[in-house]
């Protein structure tokens, strides 16, 4: 018999309080590529520590990048690579074990490109099976070398083997991660050229490019959009990266995608929950997940440096595309198990290609909690507990996904015996969640093997 962990979060009253998430893993492993590759130390304040920036900040050191910590690792401290590249082509390759980060795996494959030399990224059997070969189909023009995934389908592991970048026109598919796009883009200055990106479809999550370009921004680059027109062909980035990146001092926001599981807190229980650090001008995207909860009909009361969301008595279903903010669907799904009528998700289709199938695994473990869920090609339909009164508990799987055990955890706010599987996989993103999600609400979980 296996043998599991499990927590169940302890139901109780509404939720008030105030809380800062920890730093941004979007920002965190953004900053890292920049500073590695720029001119000079570069200071990362306010960084994240988890898995994810772990093995960002372990295949960084395997190729000589050097990075040191400060305040338990909240402080990052980034040498700059040598400006020169670095193809020995009778070396051994660089082995990068890159786990199940998929900001680690598609942003070194473009810069590793970009800046030359050998090397192979690999990680966990899910990594294995999360489609790159868009990425390496838009790259394999403009190495001057050799790069291919190992397996058919355009799965990693990778292979990079370059000189560099010689082309300075690339094209990619943008309907299946925008990590594509952000990889490319923060690519250029790397290979110190100016590059023109055409972004063939539907581009994924928009506000993480925005992001990925104020970020090179703020590293020296210069980045322009062309957007598409019915007439005039798709979205172009148009980057000057001839003079590469200068090493700054950066301050990374609190995480606006762990930020969600906190205001939603706030509507499940109808209490009244602030993120501090976070305003509506924020750079991550995710904040817009409080207007979600706003049209679903709680208060939303917005300042320079934090966001504070009020529950209601009753939530109303909606209506929503979340293509911009699709890490934040599985808790806006928890949210719509206690509205008022069904909820309709929209533009998310790419979320069954993240670390577990987030509309498929999701609708499964949904219904467990006796929700009806209706899966469509782009998101999915929610009903909401037709009588939580009734509801008798369950035991709900992660998938090894960070986002299925924060999320689902929500339930048991309202729903007693909500046990989740395998806690331990928050590290990917956010190791003390469930920690500073009891300090929260001012009761214990309910730690247990089953």
């Amino acid at each position: 018999m296996t043998i599991q962990s499990c927590v169940e979060v302890v139901p109780g009253g509404p939720i008030t309080g105030s809380i800062r998430p920890p730093g941004s893993k979007s920002l965190t492993n953004r900053a890292l590529v920049c500073a590695a590759f720029a001119r000079g130390q570069s200071r990362l304040g306010g960084a994240l520590q988890s898995d994810d920036t772990h093995v960002m900040i372990e295949a960084l050191r395997q190729i000589g990048i050097v990075v040191t910590d400060e305040d338990s690792g909240r402080t990052l401290l980034v040498d700059g690579a040598p400006q020169s590249k670095n193809l020995l082509p009778d070396a051994k390759p660089h082995s990068l074990f890159i786990g199940n980060s998929g900001t680690t795996i598609r942003f070194l494959t473009a810069a590793l490109s970009a800046y030359g030399g050998s090397y192979r990224l690999h990680g966990v059997p899910r990594m294995h099976e999360r489609p790159i070969g868009d990425l390496v189909d838009a790259l394999a023009p403009a190495c001057e070398g050799t790069i291919a995934c190992e397996s058919t389908g355009g799965y990693p592991p990778i292979v990079i083997e370059t000189r560099g970048w010689s082309g300075t026109k690339l094209q990619v598919a943008g309907n299946v991660s925008s990590q594509y796009l952000s990889g490319l883009m923060m690519a250029v200055p790397i290979a110190k050229k100016s590059v023109e990106i055409g972004v063939l479809g539907e581009l994924v999550s928009r506000p993480y490019v925005e992001m990925t370009a104020r970020i090179m921004c703020d590293f020296g680059a210069e980045v322009h959009w062309i957007d598409a027109t019915d007439n005039e062909g798709p979205l172009l980035c148009r980057i000057d990266g001839t003079t590469g990146y200068d090493g700054c001092d950066y301050e990374i926001e609190p995480d606006a995608s762990a930020a969600s599981y906190f205001w939603a807190a706030a509507a499940i229980s109808g209490g009244e929950v602030t993120v501090e650090g976070l305003g509506p001008d924020a750079m991550q995207g995710d904040v817009a997940f409080v207007d979600c909860l706003e049209e679903m009909g709680c208060e939303v009361l917005r300042e320079a440096n934090q966001i504070t969301v009020k529950g209601v008595d009753a939530l109303r279903g909606i209506d929503i595309d979340m293509n911009a903010i699709s890490d934040t669907v599985q808790t806006l799904c928890v949210v719509a198990l206690f509205a008022n009528g069904p909820t309709r998700i929209r533009g998310v289709a790419h979320n069954r290609f993240k670390e577990t199938d987030r509309i498929g695994d999701l609708a499964v473990e949904l219904r467990r909690l006796g929700a009806v869920v209706i899966e469509h090609e782009d998101g999915m339909t929610v009903e909401p507990i037709a009588d939580v009164i009734a509801f008798a508990g369950a035991t709900l799987e992660t998938y090894d996904d960070h986002r299925m055990a924060m999320s689902l955890s929500l339930a048991g706010l309202r729903l007693p015996g909500v046990r989740i599987t395998n806690p331990a996989c928050t590290a990917k993103t956010y190791p003390e969640f469930f920690a500073d999600l009891e300090s929260l609400i001012g009761r214990p979980h309910r730690w247990q093997t089953i």
